[in-house]
């Protein structure tokens, strides 16, 4: 919608990503974002936030929002991320990504909001009933990102239309205010191999920290014992491992565990079917099992260590949340100037 492209801004390269604080993490969110995170953190300037705003979009016990955000922050540095190298905050604790929000709605259109598949597939046939909130959060988004001046955002395939839209919002802003390469368009950072996990028991379900079965997604909290159960009743077929990598298609279970061993281990897809192919999930689980108890179990380990005593995810939050207002006050004081209000 916009002829503005990306080169125009002539600022720094900048990461900006977050997980909502709604649920456990489990696998899809650790090979998925996580994963991605650690490595992007040595590539460019960093900003990783917990979503809790986002989070309330859908009812969230109050008493354990606080606890949540607390969880997802440790999951974070137990990935890896570094505190002292990526900025992670809660969303909540900068202001200045609402108060941008709401200047982002009065840029964006009724017409682009109605087009995003995502609110029709949450609403379902209920969506007088949805809240506002699950209906603007693509704004709050595009806010996030812009609040920052990001460059480029890791989404997956169902993120896109978002990035898309938080594109359109930056380039009409600069449009409208007279303000040619003020705000970044960013560009997308495709998730590589791993970043769509598919439930255990529904290879056609992406795994959801939301689905009512606990045995269909392996939580990063799980123990090794855990792990191991649910990968050995994980939903196949009858048929052994494909003998060639076309062999997955129409086999949606086989597809997402030979999917996933390739994720943990770095292998393509077709290097796993050249050691399992021909061979029965009995072979590929167990091997399966120990991978990801491996990958896994250090992860859980430094999660629980962390929530035992949360006085240092909460150190961590707050340094966060200083760094990331220092860096969102100047940019919302801008546009405040460039929109006119009164005092900027």
């Amino acid at each position: 919608m916009t002829e503005e492209t990306p080169a125009q801004y002539a600022g720094p390269k900048r990461v900006l990503s977050g997980v909502q604080s709604s649920g456990a993490l489990h696998l899809g969110n650790y090979l998925g974002a996580l994963v991605k995170f650690t490595r992007l953190q040595h590539e460019m300037d960093t900003f990783i936030f917990v979503a809790d705003l986002h989070s309330i979009t859908a009812w969230q016990e109050p008493a354990l929002l606080a606890a949540q955000t607390r969880e997802i922050a440790a999951a974070y540095i137990a990935a890896g991320l570094d505190p002292k190298v990526a900025t992670i905050f809660p969303q909540s604790a900068v202001p200045e990504h609402a108060e941008l929000a709401w200047i982002f709605n009065c840029v964006a259109r009724l017409g682009w909001l109605d087009r995003m598949t995502q609110f029709k597939e949450k609403s379902g046939q209920h969506k007088e009933r949805s809240s506002v909130g699950l209906y603007t959060y693509p704004v709050l988004q595009a806010a996030d990102i812009l609040l920052y001046k990001a460059t480029h955002v890791p989404v997956g395939e169902d993120q896109k239309q978002h990035l898309e839209l938080t594109r359109d919002i930056a380039g009409k802003f600069n449009h409208d205010f007279d303000a040619p390469g003020f705000f970044p368009l960013p560009e997308s950072l495709i998730q590589g191999p791993g970043a769509r996990v598919m439930s255990l028991r529904d290879g056609l379900a992406k795994m959801s920290k939301s689905d009512p079965s606990d045995a269909s997604r392996i939580n990063l909290m799980d123990d090794a014992d855990t792990i191991a159960n649910k990968i050995k009743r994980a939903k196949t077929d009858p048929l052994p491992v494909p003998e060639t990598v076309e062999g997955l298609e129409g086999r949606p279970e086989a597809d997402n565990l030979v999917g996933i061993y390739a994720a943990l281990t770095g292998a393509t897809k077709a290097e796993v079917i050249a050691e399992f192919g021909g061979k029965g999930f009995g072979t590929l689980k167990p091997a399966l099992a120990a991978v990801a108890v491996d990958k896994l179990g250090p992860v859980g380990g430094e999660m629980r260590r962390l929530m035992s005593d949360p006085t240092e995810i909460d150190s961590v939050l707050k340094a966060g949340a200083e760094k990331a207002r220092a860096a969102a006050a100047p940019v919302l004081a801008e546009t405040r100037k460039r929109v006119g209000f009164w005092g900027a």
